[in-house]
């Protein structure tokens, strides 16, 4: 018998699973094509056409491997294409938007002293936020700014910054970050998909039917791979930073996640550059540790704060929760086991912020919290860590009763 709540904390898994792998094997795609192609060398005696070569050693073999820069003279018999890593990363990732943020957007989403929506109207602001975000890009890139690559990426950064300011006026913290991350996945994936495959495709049916294809577009290719590549870094700081509340609950994480994207662009730098054989730029380095710093500084100028919130201020799902039988007890218990790290000022020695923002000091957030709660110690012993509170068997059963008197298990199988 399978509960219903349990499996779709493991459909959630298995998508997060699913993300990360295909992620991995994108993240690693595009780094070792951008070094082979800034690592290339031009020698004599190529075949027409080739633009340089390289020799890498691997797995106890040797590799020979050449690059045509707009199209060798014939096509290939074989020939390997590199998109699904790229598809199924944004898939999935989507799918884990869907599943965490939207399905539980009143937690999650929305955070009612930053702007109170409703959970649909919040999903459209995402969702519309993501496509305007590609046409805006697409268009700047198409057009006559976007040939110079210099002022192309200055006026982008300009716009991250703007779009990082924004969502703080929408989005609870979390979600910001999260969306900021998204937002830049979306734009790599749509070069991807929008860009780098149909040129592609373009220069396979010119070589198909016998025409000289046009460099054009293995240029405007290489320029979406160069900004995927610049954008790697961040979006995994900005995807990691939603379980420290440090990047997002701080009240300046606008400008932290302003920052990361200029590390980002300094650590790829320091690579390309060595990659390209053009020398060692360790100064790259003297940069990201300070914008690391200010960063660091950033996220300490204010605590994280949390608006108070009463009884009468519950939303109707945390009404639910907060009325049903058995609450007094577990919001005893949960203040007793759990609050003295998961509080706005927290007692726990070696604890000086709420571990991933998630504070349970009354009724507002214990109801809202009620899943988290269930999962992490009524029906396993995530929580407290190591048990150090001590909280016994019987209080992780009446977590669970509580839970499972609001949220009728559905079970099935046998």
């Amino acid at each position: 018998m399978y509960d219903l709540v349990i499996m779709s904390e493991w459909l959630e898994f298995a998508m997060r699973w699913l993300h990360v792998i295909t992620a991995i094997a994108w993240i690693g795609s595009s780094f070792y094509f951008i070094a082979l192609d800034l690592g290339l060398s031009q020698v004599s005696n190529m075949p027409k056409g080739a633009h340089g070569e390289e020799w890498q050693v691997h797995g106890g073999g040797f590799y020979h491997i050449r690059k045509y820069l707009v199209a060798p003279e014939a096509m290939p018999e074989h020939l390997t294409w590199f998109k699904w890593e790229s598809y199924v990363t944004w898939l999935s990732g989507f799918g884990m938007m869907f599943m965490v943020y939207y399905l539980g957007a009143d937690l999650y989403l929305i955070d009612p002293s930053v702007a109170d929506l409703t959970a649909p109207v919040a999903v459209l602001i995402s969702v519309a936020s993501f496509i305007a975000v590609w046409v805006i890009y697409d268009w700047i890139c198409k057009s006559k700014f976007g040939d110079d690559n210099t002022r192309l990426m200055i006026l982008l950064y300009i716009l991250l910054v703007a779009m990082a300011y924004g969502y703080t006026q929408i989005f609870s913290g979390r979600a910001t970050m999260l969306h900021l991350g998204a937002i830049t996945g979306t734009v790599m994936t749509g070069n991807v998909f929008f860009t780098i495959m149909p040129n592609q495709r373009v220069v396979v049916a010119d070589l198909q039917a016998g025409r000289t294809p046009d460099p054009k577009y293995g240029k405007i290719a290489k320029q979406r791979s160069t900004h995927n590549n610049y954008l790697t870094l961040p979006v995994i700081f900005l995807m990691l930073s939603t379980h420290y509340p440090l990047a997002f609950a701080a009240q300046y994480n606008w400008i932290i996640a302003s920052l990361v994207f200029l590390m980002g662009a300094t650590i790829r730098h320091y690579f390309n550059t060595k990659h390209a054989r053009l020398g060692t730029p360790n100064w790259t380095w003297l940069v990201t540790v300070f914008l690391f710093i200010a960063v660091s500084w950033l996220s300490s100028i204010q605590p994280p704060e949390e608006a108070e919130t009463d009884a009468a201020a519950l939303t109707p799902s945390q009404q639910k929760f907060a009325s049903a039988n058995g609450f007094q007890e577990v919001h005893d218990i949960v203040l007793g086991r759990c609050s003295m790290c998961h509080a706005q000022e927290p007692f726990y020695d070696g604890i000086h912020w709420a571990p991933k923002g998630v504070l349970l000091e009354n009724e507002a957030q214990i109801s809202a919290y009620a899943k988290q709660i269930f999962l992490q110690a009524g029906i396993t012993h995530a929580m407290p860590p190591a048990n150090v509170s001590f909280m016994e068997p019987y209080e992780r059963k009446k977590i669970a009763d509580w839970y499972r008197s609001v949220v009728k298990p559905v079970s099935f199988g046998s």
